[in-house]
């Protein structure tokens, strides 16, 4: 599917990101696997190699544009050209927006934010200069789509993310670059804290089964991914741009692009009154839900929502 083809992934050392960079030298990519970590960089490497595919370790924090630069100089000096770029890596610093310091917000941002654009930005250079396309395939998160409490900078950079996808997609359609963003759902290390995952991160991680109703939520294995991975980098999937797909266990699903959902005209415009009477009326039922539900990841449906809110405003988050 892949025979050929070449690929960078960010953050692919561990966990998801190892996942999709397997998976993709499985089905006949060439793979420059990046992490910070190089121990684990390698190990992911010699995996690769071990079961007949071709990879080799880029060592390094994404952020910086030498970084970026440096990885897809890698793929070119290795495998003669780049057609694939997965932004997988970022840091974390689970914090309230009371004890997020500076230092936290900006390590994170610079690593998925920044390190997402800087690799995205080398790579269009790249894709531009070899004249025939390539995939952009960016990695949001739920937490960038919906509340995720606790996530101050990484809800920021995930959500920024998929913003900055929609306006690659266009940005880069003349020449045959797809831009998509995954918004992946796993039993990682990453949720093991979430209340009543931790128990099945350990089950996954000795192999054990997901159960089905797991599955059916939306949680299951990081190579529960991969697949969709490996889609969006082969040729097949040149008519997908500008999408937000959310996958994981059994599911793959859209995410919609914001739009608006109610409008209200006042002729001569509005005085503060009147706004105050418009949110007591007819705005009222359609205010948005923005809390989330025990393990949420995307699964209740837009109507699902309406339904259950409907004709009542949600409580105030505290």
């Amino acid at each position: 599917m892949l025979d050929g083809r070449v690929a960078v992934v960010t953050g692919s050392g561990r966990g998801l990101g190892r996942s999709y960079a397997r998976a993709l030298a499985a089905a006949g990519a060439s793979v420059v696997v990046n992490d910070l970590d190089g121990d684990v960089a390698e190990e992911t490497v010699q995996s690769i190699v071990d079961t007949g595919g071709s990879a080799v370790a880029e060592i390094g924090a994404v952020g910086s544009s030498e970084m970026a630069a440096a990885l897809v100089a890698r793929a070119v000096h290795e495998f003669g050209r780049l057609d694939v770029m997965v932004t997988n890596a970022g840091a974390l610093r689970d914090k309230t927006l009371r004890n997020t310091t500076d230092e936290d917000f900006d390590l994170v941002v610079r690593s998925h934010l920044r390190g997402t654009f800087t690799c995205g930005r080398a790579a269009v250079a790249r894709f531009r200069e070899q004249g025939d396309g390539g995939r952009l395939i960016l990695v949001g998160s739920p937490a960038g789509q919906r509340a995720s409490f606790g996530q101050t900078a990484y809800s920021a950079s995930k959500g920024a993310i998929v913003a900055m996808m929609r306006t690659w997609a266009v940005e880069n359609a003349k020449i045959g670059v797809t831009v998509n963003a995954i918004v992946p759902t796993a039993l990682t290390r990453m949720v093991a804290t979430v209340p009543g995952l931790g128990e099945l991160v350990e089950k996954a991680d000795r192999g054990e089964p997901v159960p089905a109703n797991v599955r059916r939520r939306g949680l299951g294995t990081p190579d529960d991914v991969a697949p969709v991975i490996v889609y969006l980098a082969s040729a097949g999937s040149a008519h997908v741009t500008g999408q937000a797909i959310a996958t994981g266990g059994d599911r793959i699903a859209l995410w919609t692009h914001p739009g608006e959902v109610a409008e209200q005209l006042h002729g001569g415009g509005w005085t503060p009154e009147g706004v105050a009477a418009a949110f007591a009326g007819s705005l009222m039922g359609e205010l948005q839900d923005y809390l989330p539900t025990p393990l949420d990841f995307g699964g209740n449906s837009r109507a699902h929502r309406r339904k259950r809110h409907r004709g009542r405003a949600r409580p105030p988050h505290r």
